[in-house]
């Protein structure tokens, strides 16, 4: 089979398509036929070297797919050949065929097409996973996203707004910090001209955020556990800003805040599967009804994965990227 491969670390011009060996569904797994994966910023840090998959998984780069189902490993069941159907991974996407430990699988929801559904299990499960399941935001309780224009972004403001939190978000440029506030975030704010931890405390009446979803890490810490309200929770994904940073002990013990640090793609299968049962429950029909938009902004053929981790590093897109994989979409 045809896959992306990075032939060294390095910059997007190291990736190339390659012939493979074809993956072998065993028990347990699905195999799939990929028509579309999807592209994440960790996909960039995995081809220059920093962020190797978890012991077992494939070496071939993407978090995500959508295709059909070509072959059931042994005792899996609820699916069958030739469903339509997107996936969480951790590693493979970026070929024309792969294998998935089946809790991983997830219908295509209804109203969605099988190539933007490739946009969907990372960020979803993102979102899910840290926003409502480890930080436990409530109705009413204030959320800050921030890069609120990116493929989490745009997620966690949708999700959070269905489920009836507030939500404001950060974002860099006046045209994505427009894009926040009609997904809608309550007020969302240019970190290249405004300083968000005053902007925040403003738009709260001084009280503060009770979580935070962040993908800067270091460079953030101070400011985010300042803009934190009583018992906030900051919830880091992402090193973006940095992996070293001064955490203010003395203001957490005030607010009773916490810190706390994630990471969905090396948890285990069955932790990933509660996470996929949990969004087909609770997120997969907010994206039916239309609640909760795709926000597929561009696609790449699978060739071209170069052309689209460029535009991925590069900071000018909103929403999701995808590399198409078959001929057929």
């Amino acid at each position: 089979m045809r896959a992306v491969v990075a032939t060294e670390p390095g910059g997007p011009e190291v990736l190339a398509v390659r012939q493979v060996e074809d993956p072998v569904a065993g028990p347990g797994e699905l195999l799939i036929d990929v028509a579309a994966a999807g592209v994440n910023r960790a996909d960039t840090l995995q081809r220059r070297g920093h962020y190797a998959p978890p012991p077992g998984a494939s070496e071939i780069i993407g978090l995500e797919c959508s295709g059909t189902v070509a072959v059931l490993g042994e005792g899996v069941t609820g699916w069958a050949v030739g469903d339509e159907v997107c996936a969480l991974l951790a590693g493979g996407g970026y070929a024309e065929r792969l294998v998935v430990p089946a809790g991983q699988v997830l219908p295509v929801p209804e109203g969605v097409d099988l190539v933007t559904a490739a946009t969907l299990p990372e960020v979803a499960a993102t979102v899910w996973s840290n926003v409502f399941m480890v930080a436990a935001l409530q109705p009413g309780e204030a959320l800050l996203v921030h890069g609120g224009a990116g493929g989490i972004g745009t997620f966690a403001i949708q999700l959070a707004t269905a489920l009836g939190a507030r939500v404001f978000a950060t974002a860099g440029s006046a045209e994505k910090v427009a894009l926040c506030r009609e997904l809608g975030a309550e007020e969302a704010f240019d970190y290249r001209e405004q300083d968000f931890v005053e902007e925040v405390r403003r738009a709260t009446g001084g009280a503060g955020v009770d979580v935070i979803l962040d993908n800067m890490g270091a460079s953030y810490l101070a400011r985010n556990v300042a803009t934190l309200a009583t018992s906030g929770r900051l919830v880091v994904i992402g090193l973006q800003g940095g992996a070293t940073g001064e955490l203010d002990l003395g203001t957490l013990l005030r607010k009773r805040a916490a810190v706390i640090a994630t990471s969905l793609r090396s948890r285990p299968v069955p932790e990933k599967s509660a996470i996929c049962a949990a969004l087909l429950e609770h997120v997969w029909p907010l994206i039916s009804d239309g609640r909760i938009r795709t926000m597929l902004q561009s696609t790449f053929p699978l060739a071209a994965a170069g052309e689209a981790h460029a535009l991925m590093e590069g900071g000018g897109h909103s929403g999701k990227i995808v590399l198409t994989v078959t001929d057929a979409v």
